[in-house]
């Protein structure tokens, strides 16, 4: 058996293979049981409206926790000490903001997708034009990334150096989430984040108590291990390690944490979990659930990510294959052995599974909904047509990010994750915010705000220091490097929302009052949206 860390494979590859292959069988089998069910559109879009909080609020971790969070949060930790928890906590404030903004009269007002949202009181085929546009290019974007990161970690545990064979491993991710969601739609892709989810919480925990457990249960010892076996010191415990530098950094910082913040709560697979569940009340329950999940799940990686540094070191992390991302990977191998290795490993790739399959059917269900069903044919459109052409939307978009996945192969995944997170916030926020509290805003400033947001997010990331300019950059070797920061949420944003202002004070005055009182009336109360809420005991 093959047990190595510094070079080749990390671990015993069979190991890895069998976990992930008996991980894969079981969820091709739920997705196969539940897939006789898809009979409408709601089914295959939403699974019919019919889950419950605790389930939806576990799936929505599951679409959450992508490899780049489980896996970078814990390396950040590892090597950059507290400003590394910090991504963290933007993470846990930025479900607050779902819970008090967004997830109710989302859920009150709309159906399937976010067009539903900022359609309803403007002129329709352009609003949801615009939507369509931008849930497929944050989904792409999204999606690449987590391609992608299936690459790299297979180079890591398998030894996987060759571009081919790394490529063919990108492939083979592609077909099975195609086929999830082709088969199963919501109801399976559902069952599969929630079997994920569980697998990775019950995992991350176990390995927190068994890591404590070897510090006697002192957690101050751990941290004094930790700041022992790193280059920093006791600054690995202190802010300032990262982002605290200089002026720009810290900038940078701000601007990274506005667009996680503010990114989660718009990001399109996250909102269209709230169509998933009965009521509002339910979709409150899915926030709380999903909150209280992440805040273990972090709190458990914050000891991971420390306890990788006092029993590995920061030196062996940052000098193994896949650099800072390997660190819960080689905690897991001093604690647990090649066995404990290949659960963690396994369920690094089914996380990726997992997320790549619910983002591929909100980019799916944009399209079918939003551009076939209501541009196309104007509203009139049979279940059986939408329901194809989602399919084929599906294969499509399946087919375009698994060559996106191969192509980026080696790029920074984690700078494509914050990218994704940034246009969210840019094109969609502003746009959502408005529509459901501002009664003036039209279909102009919809439109201004959307693409504005997309269009300047794009552009600013084009010209950062993240594509050219620098070793760890996209093009290293170039140098067109004319916006200092390497996310542009602190300027995107705020363009999103002044467009959006600009654009309703100088357009033609479009609003129908009485759509406006009815979509004020229905996402603060429920009255009209057909939903109902359970009688309270």
């Amino acid at each position: 058996m093959t047990t190595t860390i510094a070079a080749g494979a990390v671990g015993d590859p069979t190991t890895t293979v069998s976990v992930f292959a008996g991980f894969v069988l079981l969820t091709l089998f739920v997705v196969y049981r539940v897939s006789n069910r898809n009979t409408t559109a709601s089914d295959y879009y939403v699974a019919g409206g019919n889950l419950t909080g605790a389930q939806n609020g576990i799936a929505l971790a599951g679409d959450w926790l992508s490899a780049a969070s489980f896996l970078g949060v814990a390396g950040a930790i590892a090597v950059h000490g507290y400003d590394g928890f910090l991504y963290s906590v933007g993470f846990l404030v930025a479900w607050l903001i779902e819970l008090m903004l967004i997830a109710e009269l989302v859920r009150n007002t709309g159906r399937f997708t976010m067009g539903d949202v900022i359609g309803y009181r403007m002129r329709q085929r352009p609003v949801r034009a615009a939507a369509a546009n931008t849930t497929l290019v944050i989904s792409f974007f999204y999606m690449v990334a987590q391609m992608a990161s299936a690459g790299g970690l297979v180079a890591l545990l398998l030894d996987v150096q060759s571009k081919f064979g790394q490529a063919m491993v990108v492939v083979a991710v592609g077909l099975i989430m195609i086929f999830y969601v082709l088969v199963g739609g919501m109801k399976g892709t559902t069952w599969v984040q929630i079997i994920k989810a569980t697998l990775l919480l019950i995992c991350v925990s176990l390995m927190a108590v068994f890591l404590i457990g070897r510090f006697s249960y002192d957690l101050s010892g751990l941290l004094e291990q930790a700041a022992a076996n790193s280059p920093l010191g006791q600054a690995l415990l202190e802010p300032g390690a990262q982002y605290g530098q200089t002026s720009l950094s810290r900038i940078d910082f701000i601007s990274l944490a506005m667009a996680i913040v503010l990114g989660i709560s718009c990001l399109p697979h996250i909102m269209m979990r709230f169509y998933t569940v009965p009521s509002a009340r339910e979709a409150r329950r899915s926030v709380v659930w999903i909150t209280w999940t992440m805040i273990v799940f972090y709190l458990a990686t914050m000891l991971l990510g420390f306890g990788a540094t006092a029993l590995v070191g920061s030196d062996a992390i940052t000098n193994a294959p896949g650099g800072e991302n390997s660190a819960a990977l080689l905690l897991a191998h001093r604690i647990g052995g090649s066995w404990l290795l290949g659960v963690v490993a396994a369920i690094a790739f089914a996380t990726i599974l997992a997320v790549v399959a619910g983002l591929t059917l909100t980019a799916s269900a944009s399209f079918a909904h939003d551009v076939y069903a209501n541009i196309i044919k104007r509203g009139k459109a049979d279940t059986g047509s939408e329901i194809r052409v989602a399919r084929l939307t599906a294969l499509v978009v399946g087919v375009l990010s698994t060559v996106g996945g191969i192509a980026a192969i080696g790029q920074n995944a984690a700078f494509m994750v914050s990218l994704a997170l940034a246009l969210a916030a840019s094109a969609n926020l502003p746009t959502m915010l408005y529509s459901l509290f501002w009664r003036r805003f039209n279909t102009t400033g919809t439109l201004w705000s959307m693409y504005t947001g997309l269009v300047s997010c794009i552009v600013l990331i084009a010209f950062s220091p993240a594509v050219s300019g620098r070793p760890s950059a996209m093009f290293p070797s170039a140098d067109f490097d004319l916006f200092p920061l390497t996310n542009p949420g602190i300027v995107s944003i705020p363009l999103g929302f002044l467009a959006g202002f600009l654009g309703t004070l100088l357009g033609k005055k479009d609003q129908d009052p009485v759509k406006q009182a009815e979509m004020e009336v229905r996402s603060l109360t429920g009255i009209g949206s057909g939903l109902k809420e359970p009688q309270r005991a």
